[in-house]
């Protein structure tokens, strides 16, 4: 694939970015666009691997090895390479309905398993995707397609996330009436309001997918609680099949002394209220109820989420941000105990810390680190975190615990904590109205490959099914979870 010697010949170089300095003065997307001679440059490293470890998909040490959506990615490479730009994107939505979005937001596993990876830095894979998808916007490739006959099955989504959107595109191809419910005021779930602008734009980006959606005759209903304007069970009746996609949207929390402070926010909540703010005042300067303007900022947790918390934070103006972390600080490289193809678990500057540390110097993370409580002025108003180090030691059972290193115990000042910890799994009212069976997490009991719940014609895909995970997850369970609907309303399936 691509030029034989192209691994050899050109070195790996990813898109540029504006500068941070410069970034956080916006909330627009900070990415370049690369000139399409970088990118055919870039294409020509992918190696004629005798097996393309790229394009797997295999969950390798519980994470993702590989994409798992199966891109076609040795294919489409060739074909940047080439120049056929047209035949990349064909390629690219035959696995992939949104790589808009996941060529934007996705940790690229498939770089990870890239076999050159081994030797040399991998290709630059997720730019390359995104590439071909915003050429075939910008050259009008993509247009309605509504299917040509209809099959007068209907189907619920409820959900408009990564996954039900996923779903929905797929059955609606097949012919079925598409409608999907969202409970936000606008289409996208986790696209639309879990992720800062700056990182996917939602009017240009989110919303011109889901303008094309129901151009192609899917139907969106928003401002609409399934549970609770509806009930599931007056839902399920009205329709052939039902698929759950609501996510896993209930918070880990930090039960700890102070908790109720004002101040001390989920990350989620931070987050969703700014993006709200932002596209209901046309990104005019002002900021949301929840805002960091002039504080200390202390972000508890790391991952994606801890990130944008930190990028949302320095773009309010804050004073300052920490980023706290329980686990110890990622090595340089690949240690022997994370061999290629896993996911690298190496130390990294995403965009927010990338930010803070141009603003302040630093990476703002403090690894090895429990909060203790949380203290205020006597008003109830957060004035700072008491926090103190920890070790990994292991117990008489062999397993490992935080210990606390008294002697370190100090506070930092904070008029804003957030909340990042994760998530535990689906809220259960529609869980408890249809009697679903769950599994040991409180996830909806679905097998992967069938999707099906114990309730005849209710399905459930995506992180309400899986517990948190990627987008590029959510995609692939949407799209599965679409084909046996299919199968099960029509008795055979021809969709992918």
């Amino acid at each position: 694939m691509g030029k034989p010697t192209g691994f050899l010949e050109v070195e790996r170089k990813t898109v540029t970015e504006i500068a941070p300095k410069e970034r956080i003065k916006n909330w627009k997307e900070f990415k370049l666009h690369p000139e399409d001679k970088h990118l055919r440059e870039q294409g020509s490293r992918c190696m004629d691997c005798g097996t393309p470890f790229c394009h797997t998909g295999h969950l390798v040490s519980g994470m993702a090895s590989g994409c798992p959506v199966n891109n076609l990615i040795p294919e489409w490479n060739d074909l940047v390479y080439r120049g056929r730009w047209k035949e990349a994107l064909e390629r690219l939505h035959k696995t992939n309905n949104f790589p808009e979005f996941t060529g934007r937001v996705c940790p690229a596993p498939c770089e990870g398993s890239c076999v050159l990876g081994v030797i040399e830095p991998p290709v630059t894979i997720k730019n390359i995707e995104c590439a071909i998808i915003d050429t075939g916007w910008e050259k009008g490739w993509l247009t309605p397609r509504p299917p040509e006959t209809r099959t007068g099955k209907k189907v619920a989504i409820i959900g408009s996330g990564p996954a039900g959107l996923s779903a929905a595109d797929q059955l609606n191809q097949a012919g079925h009436e598409v409608t999907v419910y969202e409970r936000a005021d606008r289409i996208g779930g986790l696209l639309m309001y879990g992720i800062p602008n700056m990182k996917l734009d939602k009017e240009q980006v989110v919303q011109r997918r889901v303008d094309l959606l129901e151009a192609e005759g899917v139907t969106f209903v928003t401002n609409t609680e399934i549970g609770k304007d509806i009930s599931a069970t007056d839902l399920k009746d009205q329709f052939d099949a039902t698929i759950f996609c609501t996510g896993a949207t209930k918070p880990r929390d930090l039960p700890i002394a102070g908790r109720e402070f004002k101040g001390v926010h989920f990350a989620m909540d931070f987050l969703t209220g700014n993006t709200k703010h932002q596209l209901d005042h046309q990104f005019d300067g002002s900021l949301p109820e929840i805002n960091a303007k002039d504080k200390d900022v202390v972000v508890i947790g790391g991952g994606d989420t801890g990130t944008d918390c930190v990028g949302t934070s320095i773009r309010h103006g804050c004073k300052s941000v920490t980023q706290l972390e329980i686990m110890p600080r990622p090595p340089e490289e690949r240690e022997a105990s994370n061999p290629w193809p896993e996911w690298p678990k190496i130390y990294r500057l995403d965009y927010g810390q990338e930010e803070a540390a141009a603003l302040q110097g630093d990476d703002p993370r403090v690894y090895l680190v429990m909060t203790e409580r949380f203290i205020e002025d006597g008003n109830g108003n957060l004035t700072g975190l008491e926090i103190v180090n920890i070790e990994w030691v292991k117990d008489e059972a062999g397993r490992f615990s935080p210990k606390k290193l008294e002697d370190t115990r100090r506070v930092l000042p904070a008029q804003l904590a957030t909340l990042a910890m994760g998530f535990l799994g689906p809220e259960q009212t529609v869980i408890e109205q249809l009697g679903m069976e769950t599994d040991p997490r409180s996830n909806m009991k679905a097998e992967h490959g069938t999707f099906n719940t114990n309730v005849e014609g209710v399905f459930a895909a995506g992180d309400c099914r899986r517990g948190q995970s990627l987008v590029v997850w959510a995609i692939n369970e949407g799209r599965a979870a679409a084909r046996e609907v299919d199968r099960y309303l029509m008795g055979v399936t021809t969709l992918p």
